[in-house]
């Protein structure tokens, strides 16, 4: 199935992007919803991570506590590595997997950390949605409550905004009007269309 990654900042739209997607009818797999899935009490990636970070990343019902093991890892980029390489290829083959079993013209592949990871050959064609630094930072503080700098340190851990534009075949602009982001995945969409028809010639 002709593939599309979806990527961006945090706080950038990527969910709101992908719920326009949906709406639409193409189906959509989302790396970090893999990941919670991958994570669930009992699970063998959250074993691995308990063992590796310890106890204190897990809450009082024994799911992991992702708040506090999002302080640990952008405060210590070394222990971000290590998370990584304990998530990143099971979330890779699980967006493999789910991919196999879609139907529809085209898939959306919600991949936050697409370039960092290097998952670009996962997909057909590079999608980044976009907004301004400053709108970043005040999207993710009211979304999630954090603090300035932990926004600024997970801002960090990805590429600059401007490499991540320059590797875009496409880009979504959701510094606007949310109704500005529908009308522009409108627009993809019909594009999207004519090239897994064309890709599937």
């Amino acid at each position: 199935m002709y593939s599309v990654g979806l990527t961006g900042g945090i706080g950038c739209g990527k969910s709101e992007a992908a719920r326009a997607f949906a709406a639409l009818g193409i189906p959509v797999i989302d790396a970090d919803q893999i990941a919670r899935d991958l994570v669930i009490p009992g699970s063998p990636a959250l074993e691995e991570i308990v063992a590796e970070f310890g106890p204190q990343v897990l809450a009082q019902d024994s799911s992991l506590d992702r708040r506090a093991l999002r302080e640990r890892v952008f405060t210590d980029p070394p222990a971000r590595k290590r998370l990584e390489a304990i998530l990143h290829p099971r979330v890779r083959d699980e967006m493999v997997l789910r991919q196999d079993r879609l139907d529809g013209p085209y898939c959306i592949l919600v991949i936050p950390l697409l370039f960092e990871a290097g998952l670009e050959t996962l997909v057909d064609r590079v999608l980044v949605v976009d907004c301004t630094e400053d709108q970043q930072i005040a999207r993710v503080a009211a979304r999630d409550g954090v603090e300035r700098r932990l926004i600024e340190a997970i801002m960090a851990s990805q590429i600059p905004r401007g490499e991540r534009l320059a590797r875009a075949d496409d880009v979504l602009d959701n510094s606007g009007d949310p109704r500005e982001l529908t009308a522009q995945v409108a627009r993809l969409h019909a594009r999207y269309l004519q090239l897994a028809d064309h890709a599937s010639l």
